[in-house]
């Protein structure tokens, strides 16, 4: 029952002396609160005077009116924990200033801080307390400083915790080993450090604090012993140790279904989901997200933002550009609720211009990643301006503007980065330079996802350089590894000599259904531009380019002549030249320099 609603229980005796019979029927002093008319409330009138003829009529001292209205304070706490209000509970034995009776009511099951937005009336409720009170318990520390985490805030944790050490320092001597209660208050800190260092993404405190968590907590402490793994299990994931991190949050959900808490479980599951989308486990993964959204209901929380952008990125590469976006968006809504010290709204908005690129609208893209760069370096988060500007780069070859893009990616040492700028300044020898080492190093290490990354775009670069063989190959291994997760957009983004890839590898039979939904794709793909350009109605071309003709475009950029264009699209000479005058007459060029740029300023290139 809200708190607003307190319907004063405790004064009823006294009440039908002051007034007689409430008849509730005629509806002189109380408001049902529920269908049944079972529990009332005083009308907020009506409660007003009570509380000042209570005052009134208790005593002549404001001592005693205060320990009369603790006491009173007392038996409703009583009575909401009896009947299972753990809150209103809480809130009494606050009220009351009784901190022993408040703390304990904190710790059960029954006040669902990270849900119901009770944490606020805790926290609000610590920030009252005297320091003393609070150095004379410092597990009072300690729930101060975790309740702070749940509520996506960060500043001051750290001085929180920093009290309770030296309250339980200044409460023993040193040379006399902790109890099992103070140990397990160490262990409690500890992971509270952990989880304060992965909003930092500092892996070894990570590391280092879980472990110390796991030493010193009970192991009956269930809950925190979850949250510690947890947090060791993104550290795992952070140094590339997939098969660690998916041990720890197994173990993690684990403890904390055991534990009978779900906010824990929820972290620990969208963990696992993580793993296996970093796997190239697609469906495993969209399982995985959404049991987490079907747990939280229809109460949003902060905390499920990612599994929203986890379900936004499976759908995207799933072709499914509305979905995708629909849970990006959301994602990122939940993501500007936290603290600004914490980053997650940066990697919603990345993203989204992804999204927007896909969709055409380079411009778009190209506002969301200035934005999402200028918060990136405004705030010193490190750890996303690589990811920022991997995508400013894919935004930058598209506008044609090559020497920014290159100098980008070299400032930023994204080798895949590199290699796109290469392909796209027509030196496929400099970006095989690049890939191949990467590929040998993410298979090495077992990267899944980055593995297929790197193939796909090999075989983009091969084609390029004339190994149409080879290139058909690294397209077919791209597929055997893709076909699992059903992955599509990793195909349809690197356009048109992908197509004409697949075309290769269906003909000869070779994973053809699969090769033959994504050519439907990159058809579907046509289609849709053809019917809708998101370009400026001045630059819009009377006829678009067909995708053969998009293709002979980008070996044109690329520097080619007519007969490697022969020899690498297997066409004869006169078709080729065929196929350059239909370009030169769309684009109302005569030359090879004018169609380059001519493409550039339409978003073709």
């Amino acid at each position: 029952m809200p708190a607003s609603q307190f319907h004063y229980s405790f004064l009823l005796n006294w009440v039908s002396t002051f007034s007689g019979e409430v008849h509730e029927r005629a509806n002189l002093f109380l408001v049902p609160l529920d269908d049944e008319r079972r529990w009332p409330r005083y009308h907020h009138l009506f409660a007003d005077l009570l509380r000042q003829r209570l005052h009134q009529s208790i005593a002549a001292t404001m001592e005693d009116v205060e320990i009369r209205v603790n006491e009173l304070h007392i038996r409703a706490s009583q009575w909401y924990e009896k009947h299972g209000y753990y809150l209103e509970a809480f809130q009494h034995a606050a009220a009351a200033n009784d901190v022993e009776r408040a703390e304990r009511l904190t710790k059960g099951k029954g006040i669902h801080l990270h849900f119901s937005g009770a944490a606020v009336a805790v926290l609000e409720w610590l920030a009252s307390l005297p320091e003393a009170v609070l150095n004379a318990r410092p597990s009072l520390w300690w729930r101060y400083a975790s309740l702070l985490l749940i509520n996506g805030q960060t500043i001051g944790v750290e001085e929180k915790i920093q009290a309770a050490e030296a309250a339980i320092a200044a409460s023993g001597r040193q040379d006399v080993e902790p109890d099992s209660v103070t140990r397990n208050l160490i262990g409690q800190l500890a992971a509270a450090r952990a989880t304060l260092a992965l909003t930092r993404y500092d892996v070894e405190p990570m590391l280092a604090q879980s472990s110390r968590a796991l030493d010193y907590l009970h192991p009956n402490s269930l809950s925190s012993r979850s949250s510690a793994l947890w947090t060791k299990g993104y550290a795992y994931l952070f140094q590339g140790d997939r098969g660690a991190a998916r041990q720890a949050f197994t173990e993690a959900i684990t403890l904390s279904q055991s534990a009978g808490g779900l906010f824990n479980t929820i972290l620990a599951t969208i963990g696992l989901g993580n793993v296996q989308e970093v796997e190239n486990q697609l469906y495993l993964a969209e399982e995985t997200y959404r049991r987490v959204l079907k747990w939280v209901g229809d109460q949003p929380q902060q905390i499920i933002h990612e599994a929203h952008l986890g379900l936004a990125r499976i759908l995207y590469e799933w072709n499914d550009l509305e979905a995708a976006e629909q849970h990006g968006r959301q994602s990122l809504h939940l993501a500007r609720q936290y603290e600004t010290v914490i980053d997650r709204f940066i990697v919603s908005e990345v993203f989204l211009a992804r999204l927007k690129l896909a969709q055409g609208d380079v411009a778009g893209a190209a506002a969301i990643l200035a934005q999402a760069n200028q918060s990136a370096r405004q705030r010193n988060f490190v750890h996303r301006i690589p990811e920022v500007a991997a995508a400013q780069v894919l935004v930058l070859i598209r506008q044609g503007n090559l020497a920014t893009a290159k100098q980008l990616a070299q400032a930023s040492k994204i080798p895949i980065s590199q290699a796109r700028v290469h392909l796209a300044q027509g030196d496929p020898s400099a970006a095989l330079a690049v890939l191949e080492p990467l590929r040998r190093h993410v298979a090495a290490r077992g990267w899944q996802d980055e593995l297929l990354k790197v193939m796909v775009l090999q075989a983009v670069v091969l084609h390029a350089h004339g190994e149409r063989n080879k290139a058909v190959q690294g397209v077919e291994g791209a597929l055997a590894l893709a076909e699992p997760g059903g992955f599509m957009r990793i195909f349809i983004d690197e356009g048109v000599p992908v197509a004409q890839l697949l075309s290769d590898v269906a003909t000869s039979g070779m994973m053809a259904d699969y090769a033959g939904k994504l050519l439907a794709a990159f058809e579907a793909e046509e289609q849709k531009s053809n019917d809708k350009s998101t370009l400026p109605p001045a630059q819009l071309l009377i006829e678009p380019l067909s995708l053969r003709e998009l293709g002979i475009l980008r070996l044109i950029a690329q520097g080619h002549s007519n007969g490697e264009f022969s020899e690498q699209l297997f066409l004869a000479l006169s078709t080729v030249k065929g196929h350059i005058r239909n370009i030169f007459d769309k684009l109302q060029v005569q030359r090879r320099t004018e169609a380059v740029a001519r493409a550039h300023e339409l978003g073709l290139l």
